[in-house]
């Protein structure tokens, strides 16, 4: 099989699936694909596409890389608007990541959706998925990413709003396609001066124009043109990988079900900005302004919207906000200039984030569908083995030494102190105070899910959202938990190995072995990863050391303050939030980012939609330009009417009148 061939197949047998199980498996053309065919077919397509993955990484690993155009589609000129992939480093390492944890999220969602009757249509959503997703990360061209982008963002709004009978999953997908689309906005115009600029959408042809990019001003401002247009890029990652202020959507698009939170909030979809902006680290590196602005923006996530995941009672919330806080720390990477050590946090934080929100699924199959984890408590004994993966899980996302995510988190730390741009100090202090943050929520749902009390047998404290549009009234718990079933529990134990694994085993080749050499491009005014790598010793004496630095005790400040807020002393928490109520509100209120949005941008859009309609459509174009032009000539024609009397002489009088006042004007303009 030739190279191309090989590519197309990993990119389409997905889509095939998604095809076969959408048109012959929901009712479009039929039913001839049943409940088993459905998931055998997609999960066949993309278990071919992981394979085909992991060969290809094998293949750029020994060297062999493309880049080159599958399909012309048109011209522009001279330039070409094409279908083409871009084969290297990153794209490999991506599309093994991407089918990796869609392959898992497939099978898992055998168990997890066992009863819904829209069994066929989710799989066909998910394998569609699959294939938007791997076109964005596999493209070699700006039409192409645009397309995939648009795509996943798509695919994201069908399956938030799985359950359409549900207004709540209905507002939260609606929300979500509407801040993507200002994200999207910003990210067209950057790819809008990109092409206006170069003339090229490929990828390496506009990196080979990189001086002049470098030398060119954005008209009619003092900025450079390179600043606007990376800046203009970042605002479409803003809305992919929500970061603030674009970041309202995801916490709501919990909505949907557990399987596609794994799939698209945790692993793929919201690190699209991030691999977007690290393909464009030649771009970039030309303007310290856009990297201190990705930096800025990055760091009051990874802080602030984390300390959002400590009120949260709802599980798969808390994994939400802690989403947005560990993209915040990608960011922070990606503006310090340590583009490797982003895709490096990517990479681990797919595995171990995944499996938390697969883990929160199998809580939530195991509590009858509450997802309050105020109702739970003590669930360790009855699902030993999604306790165990969860709480890998979670030492993994706090950053404990040896396992994936203290690798990529330290360094996250270690580049932003040494970064070389304005608000460098500030994204440092706010990802030290974000690891006992994380700590602090991680270990609350730990605790309160699988240790201390058992509450479920209790009257509920609260009504958790149910995960299941079929029982949308069936709050609480009723009988006793239970372990999932093996489709369940297995992709959890085969994505907790990497979330221990992953760090030590790639941190060497990724980050100081060369592995992105030629793809991801650093200026040495920015000595980031040059300070990163001369403090470099191994993966063993980097964790050893990693029990004495401050990070490590933070992790463990916020282990003793959840054991000792939740388990032994659980009037603790409440009494904090009494004494600080108006913080509390604050929280509740998540910052009024939602309030801002609805009160003051909803109302100003519909208040200018309004005076647009009223004024400017029905005022000037209906009233004077359309019926304004037609009042005149009624006008006319009422006041001509009068000239027809059809009387011969009056006619001959008035020819006499015009001959005269002609002579008239002619005698005058004579003399």
């Amino acid at each position: 099989m030739s190279s191309t061939s090989l590519y197309l197949l990993i990119a389409l047998a997905p889509l095939a699936g998604a095809l076969l199980v959408g048109l012959f498996g929901t009712g479009f053309l039929g039913r001839q694909v049943g409940r088993q065919g459905a998931h055998i077919i997609t999960i066949l397509g993309v278990l071919i596409s992981f394979i085909g993955s992991v060969v290809v990484l094998f293949q750029v690993l020994n060297g062999q890389t493309f880049d080159g155009t599958v399909y012309t589609w048109n011209f522009i000129g001279s330039a070409k608007l094409e279908v083409g992939f871009l084969i290297d480093s990153l794209t490999a390492l991506m599309m093994v990541v991407v089918t990796f944890v869609s392959l898992m999220v497939h099978v898992y969602t055998i168990g997890y959706m066992a009863d819904d009757p829209g069994y066929q249509r989710f799989f066909a959503y998910i394998s569609l998925f699959t294939f938007s997703m791997l076109m964005l990360v596999m493209s070699n061209n700006m039409l192409q990413l645009f397309f995939g982008w648009e795509a996943v963002g798509l695919v994201s709004y069908l399956l938030i709003g799985f359950w359409y009978t549900r207004p709540t999953a209905i507002f939260a997908n609606l929300k979500a396609f509407l801040v993507n689309r200002v994200g999207d906005f910003g990210f067209i115009l950057g790819i809008g001066l990109l092409f206006a600029y170069t003339g090229t959408m490929n990828y390496g042809e506009i990196f080979h124009q990189t001086d002049k990019l470098a030398s060119l001003g954005f008209p009619g401002t003092d900025w450079k043109l390179v600043t606007v247009a990376c800046i203009s890029l970042f605002v479409g990652a803003m809305g992919k990988s929500a970061q603030v202020p674009l970041h309202s959507w995801l916490p709501d698009s919990m909505e949907g079900p557990t399987p596609i939170s794994a799939l698209i909030h945790a692993a793929t979809m919201v690190t699209a900005g991030i691999f977007m902006v690290a393909r464009f680290s030649p771009v970039f590196e030309l303007s310290s302004t856009a990297l201190s602005f990705v930096i800025i923006i990055g760091a009051i996530g990874a802080l602030f919207l984390g300390i959002l995941g400590i009120i949260q009672n709802d599980i798969k919330r808390v994994v939400a906000y802690s989403t947005l806080s560990q993209l915040g720390y990608m960011t922070v990477a990606l503006g310090a200039s340590a583009y490797s050590v982003a895709i490096f946090h990517l990479m681990t934080h797919a595995f171990f984030k995944a499996l938390l929100f697969l883990g929160a699924g199998s809580v939530i199959i195991g509590m009858h569908h509450d997802q309050d984890i105020r109702n739970m408590g003590g669930l360790r004994k009855y699902m030993p083995i999604t306790w165990i993966t969860f709480l890998i899980g979670t030492l993994a996302l706090v950053g404990t030494p040896f396992f994936a995510g203290f690798y990529s988190k330290e360094h996250i730390i270690e580049a932003a102190g040494a970064a070389n741009v304005w608000g460098a100090g500030f994204a440092y202090y706010a990802t030290l105070i974000g690891v006992f943050v994380t700590s602090l929520y991680s270990f609350r749902v730990y605790f309160l899910v699988f240790h201390g009390k058992e509450r479920f047998n209790a009257e509920p404290a609260a009504h958790g959202h149910d995960d299941h549009g079929e029982h949308a009234e069936h709050h609480g718990h009723h009988g006793t938990p239970h372990e999932s079933p093996w489709v369940v529990t297995v992709p959890l134990v085969l994505l907790a190995i990497p979330s221990v694994i992953a760090g030590a085993w790639a941190i060497d080749p990724l980050l100081f072995g060369g592995y992105f050499k030629g793809v991801i491009a650093v200026l040495p005014q920015h000595p980031a990863m040059a300070d990163l790598a001369e403090h470099w010793h191994g993966w063993v004496e980097f964790a050893l050391h990693g029990f004495l630095t401050l990070p490590f005790w933070l992790v463990v400040a916020g282990f003793v303050v959840s054991w000792y807020g939740y388990l032994v002393n659980p009037r603790l928490p409440e009494a904090i939030k009494n004494k600080l109520s108006w913080l509390y509100t604050i929280l509740e209120n998540k910052y009024y980012a939602d309030w801002f949005n609805e009160q003051v941008l909803s109302r100003g859009a519909r208040c200018l939609g309004r005076g647009l309609w009223q004024g400017g459509d029905r005022g000037i174009i209906d009233g004077i330009v359309i019926n304004g032009s037609a009042r005149v000539v009624g006008m006319v024609a009422s006041i001509s009417r009068y000239l027809q009397s059809g009387y011969i002489y009056h006619y001959a009088f008035a020819m006499i009148i015009g001959i005269m006042a002609f002579l008239t004007f002619f005698v005058l303009t004579v003399h």
